[in-house]
């Protein structure tokens, strides 16, 4: 598969105004920070929101976001699998604000929650010293934990997924609210 379009943080800021901007973070992700504007349709959702996403780049250019570029990546391909075009930001949020452009949050307040890829080495770390200790202090069958998470880690890398992300994703602080994905549509309907 060929890569998607990717636009810098200066340019799509520079552009915003033009844009139709798909954030495919978890709530939770969305509501710590996101690109003004942008409307919240999450990965697991993007196939739902097909007609409206066809009709907003019928209109003109889709830009698809997440923390870091990779899923809204994976969002692109899905989309251009179903005859969508759309453009992702290189290097997601984290790029955008290191260029130092404002993430809006909603209520105006600070950042609330970590950021996925941060609870994902976290939670790797901790359970990779855990197995660690309690092989050497209990029994060494519990060094396979390190082991399966070492097995995780490169079947993340290798099929750019992470089941661990997935899974954190549905813990109730990443989920401090539902994806309003009918919010969402409405408003591209509108567009």
């Amino acid at each position: 598969m060929t890569t998607p379009t990717a636009l810098g943080a200066d340019e799509a800021r520079t552009r915003l105004h033009e844009l139709t901007v798909i954030d495919v973070r978890t709530p939770g992700e969305f509501a710590s920070g996101h690109l003004p504007g942008a409307l919240n349709i999450p990965l697991n959702r993007i196939e739902d929101a097909l007609p409206e996403l066809r009709g907003a780049a019928d209109r003109g250019e889709v830009l698809v976001v997440c923390a870091s570029g990779a899923r809204s990546e994976n969002a692109c391909r899905t989309l251009a699998g179903h005859g969508v075009t759309a453009a992702t930001l290189a290097g997601g949020t984290g790029a955008w604000a290191a260029g130092g452009h404002d993430l809006h949050r909603p209520g105006g307040g600070p950042r609330t929650s970590w950021a996925m890829e941060r609870q994902v080495r976290l939670t790797a770390g901790a359970v990779v010293l855990l197995g660690l200790l309690l092989g050497l202090l209990v029994h060494p069958a519990f060094q396979l934990l390190s082991a399966g998470i070492a097995a995780g880690l490169v079947l993340s890398a290798v099929t750019d997924t992470c089941g661990m992300a997935a899974v954190l994703g549905r813990l109730p602080h990443n989920r401090p609210r539902a994806a309003d994905l009918e919010a969402s549509l409405a408003a591209l309907r509108g567009r």
